[in-house]
């Protein structure tokens, strides 16, 4: 997307949800978003694979037992 067009949608947004956003500030949610996005694909374009997602082995602990002397339900 360049820069007039995420500007656009950027104004636009905060148009439909009602943000006040002047033209400058604006313009600095327009550079960060492009930023985000870059970041984005950078990380889409990493040669990774399932095996390599750490969220995929991850294990909650499980709830400690109740210690305070009420029964538990």
């Amino acid at each position: 997307m360049n820069d007039t067009r995420l500007l656009a949608y950027v104004e636009t947004m905060a148009a439909l949800l009602k943000l006040p956003l002047d033209a400058a500030r604006a313009q600095r949610v327009a550079v960060h978003l492009q930023r985000t996005a870059a970041m984005a694909a950078l990380l889409e374009a990493a040669p990774l694979t399932v095996h390599d997602e750490l969220a995929e082995i991850y294990r909650p602990a499980a709830f400690p037992p109740n210690d305070d002397g009420r029964e538990q339900l």
